[in-house]
């Protein structure tokens, strides 16, 4: 379980969303303790519902509290901080009202006022805690952007994964990691991978050593983070095994961290030139996901065809 705290969101974040820091304590940790509970549920406008989350206040907030009687005001502040939200937030620009910095200081929870939007402030810290808090797995393989789609390679060991990967990224497109990529579910049905810092812009290649590829080939050769979209099984053929699907009619996926990734298998052998069938590969599945399938399109020309030839 992932956690984080007050604190350390106040010096991420603090700067970006013109937080001032009224009172209370600033060690509340923040984590997912439950299985359906998404990291950007953690955080919304003030809500007696959930009472343990991070309480946003704004103009609406405000104005709903100018129409009630004081008393009401304190007992549902009251019910609030009672199950110790993590902090409260006081957007929009608005003035703080007394009985909320005076319960705040009573239960010493955090207390901070934003110049920013209570809808802008919502939306920042659910962006930074759904990556803070994500579920998160570390894989072998080399990662890579090509033409835009987050590609992770994977295979058999000695398949030629680095050599590959140099021979691609000679061709314009970019290295994310290799060796060692780290994979964390940012969203319900999304995969962010990385670089473990120590492994930054490097890639091994046999026979050559530990090549810095940001220094060789250029800024533009290295991203920071990619999302996952396809994996790429290099197979290294051996005496007996049966050959792949001619035309796989359905899709084989990988399933990380929840979440189905499709998967397509490569089988490597002398002559075969594995940089460009990738790149078929994923102009392929780019075409895939926009809802264009050649396989499924020639089953269906062929179809046709044999229905037309039919005598009855």
């Amino acid at each position: 379980m992932r956690q984080t705290s007050v604190a350390r969101l106040f010096e991420k974040l603090g700067k970006r969303l013109q937080l001032t820091h009224i009172g209370g304590r600033l060690d509340r940790s923040l984590s997912v303790t439950e299985a359906h509970t998404w990291p950007a549920d953690l955080v919304g406008h003030l809500n007696l519902i959930h009472p343990d989350r991070f309480q946003i206040l704004g103009t609406a907030e405000m104005a709903w509290a100018r129409k009630q009687s004081g008393d009401k005001v304190a007992h549902h502040v009251r019910e609030i901080l009672a199950a110790r939200p993590p902090a409260i937030i006081v957007a929009d620009n608005c003035d703080v009202p007394g009985i909320i910095r005076r319960c705040c200081e009573e239960m010493d929870v955090a207390l901070f006022t934003s110049a920013m939007a209570s809808a802008s402030v919502i939306d920042l810290m659910r962006l930074y805690l759904s990556r803070e808090l994500a579920e998160r797995t570390a894989l072998h393989g080399v990662f890579m952007d090509v033409l835009g789609l987050g590609v992770f390679i994977t295979g058999d060991s000695g398949a030629g994964k680095s050599e590959l990967a140099l021979e691609l990224i000679s061709r314009g497109h970019g290295l994310v990691a290799d060796d060692m990529v780290d994979f964390a579910r940012i969203a319900p049905n999304t995969l962010e991978g990385r670089c473990p810092e120590l492994l930054e812009n490097f890639l091994e290649v046999r026979g050559i050593g530990i090549l810095n590829i940001r220094t060789i080939f250029g800024e533009t050769a290295c991203r920071r983070k990619m999302q996952l979209k396809l994996i790429v099984y290099l197979q290294r053929r051996r005496p007996g095994e049966d050959d792949p699907t001619r035309l796989p009619v359905t899709h084989e996926a990988q399933d990380i961290l929840g979440v189905p990734i499709r998967k397509i298998i490569l089988p490597v052998a002398a002559g075969r030139n594995i940089a460009v069938l990738l790149e078929a590969a994923v102009r392929n599945t780019i075409l895939q996901l926009r809802g264009i399938d050649s396989t499924h399109e020639f089953i269906s020309r062929q179809r046709e065809l044999l229905s037309s030839n039919d005598p009855d």
